[in-house]
């Protein structure tokens, strides 16, 4: 339940209560004042009977009623002056007093025009206490709804600044503690942009700072002897400098600072490209043909994409690594148009369930693997492809393979045939199943 509809449910309720309350105290003041007046009246009318009865003079009260009630009776042959009100379909109002000792004066008339007064009374309350009941309820919804989508809209730009839109600000409405809690998200937002901002600054300023005495360190290490020593101290300067690169990749990437240059391109090409020549790929990757397609796209960063990713799978997996190239159909895509899709799959323990959560979730965080513990990285190659898969406007998944394993899938966007283009080179061409190309760099 909404905070709109919890409003307008406590406004209805207390208007009903109120109502109701007013309602319940006016029926029996009138009640009271009416039978006080009714009363008095009536005992006036008596205590004329009785001078009238000394006097030998007629009038309309009775000596000893045989319908007097028992309780004015003996109330009366008690030596009191009584009135009281008879109940029943037909009310009747009493009054009596003695006029000798064995001698009881009544008068009596009907209640039933008071009674009917206090029922049409009652009809009027009721009606008046729904119309502003209800009326009460339309002002108090109308003020639910407002402050729903006022909440509703603050919560929506708290996502979104989650999921990294730090551009995405609330509106300022009204002086109240919606309004505070949407000032407080924007300072919050304003804040969190400017701590990314100068974390983006001082990674890049780092990257740049070491790219020169790494650049440096490489040419040295070309200088040296051949020998195990210079292997091992080559091996080190070459990571060192993949993760400089790394880190400015994922600096040009925060900053906007990247341009995507498109061209047609077989995909089980861009997919071997990706394999070809990384370290430790030699029968241990497999790519699998099973449809190919062209894609209009960037097929350096496509291939860059796939090359994190199956590095990631050499890094944390257990070999067999598969590299299937696939096309989606319509019935998977909603018949929003089938697309070319690469699968990276390993066959180790697949990734752990707090990692896999935050994949699914957010999407890769630098500085975030699943083996901290084994110092194995640093998290950069998945940051690194989910950002270029957003400049393509691809699509980046992850999961563990029921089978078992890690698999990461790449969906690229369907390619649309240019005008006059009969649409052949974009179509699928589909691959025998049972003799796959396979290809071990």
């Amino acid at each position: 339940m909404d905070i709109g509809t919890k409003v307008a449910l406590a406004v209805a309720a207390a208007a009903l209560c109120v109502a109701s309350t007013v309602g319940l105290l006016v029926h029996r003041i009138t009640a009271a004042d009416q039978l006080a007046t009714a009363r008095s009246d009536l005992d006036r009318q008596l205590m004329s009977a009785v001078y009238d009865h000394a006097a030998g003079r007629k009038s309309a009260a009775r000596l000893d009623p045989p319908d007097l009630p028992a309780a004015v009776s003996k109330a009366v042959r008690r030596g009191d002056r009584v009135t009281y009100l008879q109940d029943g379909p037909d009310p009747v109002l009493w009054a009596a007093t003695r006029v000798s000792d064995r001698t009881v004066l009544a008068l009596s008339r009907p209640y039933g025009h008071e009674a009917d007064e206090l029922a049409a009374l009652d009809r009027t309350l009721v009606t008046t206490g729904a119309a502003a009941t209800a009326g009460v309820s339309l002002a108090g919804l109308a003020l639910g709804v407002r402050m729903g989508r006022r909440a509703t809209a603050a919560a929506r730009t708290a996502e979104r600044i989650a999921h990294g839109d730090l551009n995405a600000r609330i509106g300022p409405q009204g002086r109240d503690e919606i309004a505070r809690l949407a000032a407080s998200v924007n300072a919050m937002a304003d804040a969190l942009g400017a701590r990314l901002e100068a974390e983006r600054r001082v990674t890049a300023d780092i990257a740049h700072e070491l790219r020169t005495p790494v650049t440096a360190m490489v040419t040295a290490t070309g200088l040296l002897p051949p020998g195990p020593a210079t292997d091992l101290v080559a091996g080190g300067v070459r990571k060192l400098r993949g993760l400089v690169e790394d880190v400015l990749e994922v600096a040009r990437l925060d900053a906007h600072a990247v341009s995507v240059e498109t061209e047609p391109r077989q995909v089980s090409a861009m997919a071997r490209r990706a394999v070809t020549g990384l370290d430790g790929a030699e029968g241990r990757v497999e790519v699998r043909i099973v449809t190919d397609t062209l894609a209009e796209t960037d097929p350096r960063r496509v291939e860059r994409i796939l090359t994190n990713l199956v590095t990631n799978a050499l890094r944390h997996g257990t070999p067999q690594v598969t590299v299937e190239v696939d096309a989606e159909t319509n019935a998977e895509t909603d018949g929003d148009g089938a697309g070319p899709l690469v699968r990276i799959r390993d066959h180790g323990p697949g990734f752990p369930p707090d990692l896999l959560a935050v994949l699914t979730a957010s999407g890769p965080q630098r500085f975030r693997t699943g083996c901290e513990s084994a110092g194995t990285g640093l998290g950069l190659g998945l940051t690194i492809a989910s950002g270029q898969a957003r400049l393509l406007g691809a699509r980046l998944t992850f999961r563990n393979h029921p089978d078992g394993g890690a698999e990461a899938t790449l969906r690229l966007p369907p390619t649309s045939p240019s005008p006059g283009s009969t649409g052949a080179a974009a179509a699928p061409v589909p691959r025998p199943r049972p003799c796959p190309t396979a290809r071990t760099d």
